[in-house]
């Protein structure tokens, strides 16, 4: 796993040790990152379930002004820590221990709206409607921002889901990006 573009490009990034962490594929990261690429420049990134880090990095390589990553877990915390050292990206950075989706109105309250916020839950997560409308709720997202959810392609999010519509819904083999405004 690599950083694809921007300042930061190569850049090999590492993986929680001992986690069933499911990063992004690449080729999902080059497309999700394709359509975001008119927003990225100074934005505010989101990056829940973060996981390694691998797409708020790849946020802040892109020219996201700053990006925040959330996770419950303490080694994915760790992991992201060291890729955002690797990339001399950390001082754009926090990175936060949350449980989600119940540790959203924690965030709110040390966090300004964000330009765009990515949530990729586990695959068998179920609680869409706690997660959603909760960024809703805690005015997490910006009026003019987006939201994307990564998603297994045999979970049907619909077209409205906590107060967001939903714009478009892409396919890359098992896994999809569902964008909301």
């Amino acid at each position: 796993m690599r950083v694809i573009a921007g300042i930061a490009r190569g850049t090999r990034l590492v993986a929680p040790k001992g986690l069933d962490v499911r990063p992004t594929l690449d080729r999902v990261r080059e497309a999700l990152f394709g359509i975001l690429a008119p927003r990225l420049e100074g934005a505010r990134f989101l990056d829940l379930f973060a996981g390694t880090g691998a797409n708020g990095v790849e946020a802040l390589s892109r020219g996201a002004a700053a990006a925040v990553f959330a996770d419950s877990d303490d080694r994915s915390l760790e992991a992201i820590r060291r890729n955002l050292e690797a990339t001399r990206l950390a001082a754009r950075a926090r990175v936060v221990l949350l449980a989600l989706p119940k540790g959203l109105s924690t965030l709110a309250a040390r966090e300004q709206p964000f330009d765009i916020v990515f949530a990729d839950p586990p695959y068998d997560f179920s609680q869409y409607a706690d997660l959603l409308g909760g960024i809703r709720a805690e005015s997490l997202l910006a009026a003019d921002g987006i939201l994307v959810v990564e998603h297994a392609t045999r979970v049907d999010l619909g077209a409205d889901w906590g107060g967001f519509a939903r714009g478009r819904c892409r396919a890359y083999g098992d896994t999809a990006l569902s964008f909301f405004s």
